[in-house]
């Protein structure tokens, strides 16, 4: 398992938790970056932001702070990210 922001570029991965408080949950949940989501990033470094992830058709961008806070856990490739 790995956070977010540290998953390499057109990596895809399963969201297993978001370690912050329940602002920071809350507002991923809006933003639709769930558990149990696959994610798929599209940009992002390890020391800048933002990070741009899909997830099916939508697009999100997160702050590397934020993306440092979800914790991934990497899929293959064939995975489908309509969930």
């Amino acid at each position: 398992m790995i956070s977010l922001d540290k998953l390499a570029t057109g990596s895809s991965a399963k969201v297993i938790s978001v370690e912050g408080g329940t602002n920071l949950k809350d507002r991923l949940h809006n933003l639709g970056v769930k558990e149990g989501m696959v994610v798929k990033k599209i940009t992002g470094s390890s020391w800048r932001g933002p990070v741009v992830v899909t997830m099916g058709r939508t697009q999100v961008a997160l702050g590397v702070g934020m993306a440092s806070k979800v914790m991934v856990e990497p899929v293959e490739k064939s995975i489908d990210h309509s969930r």
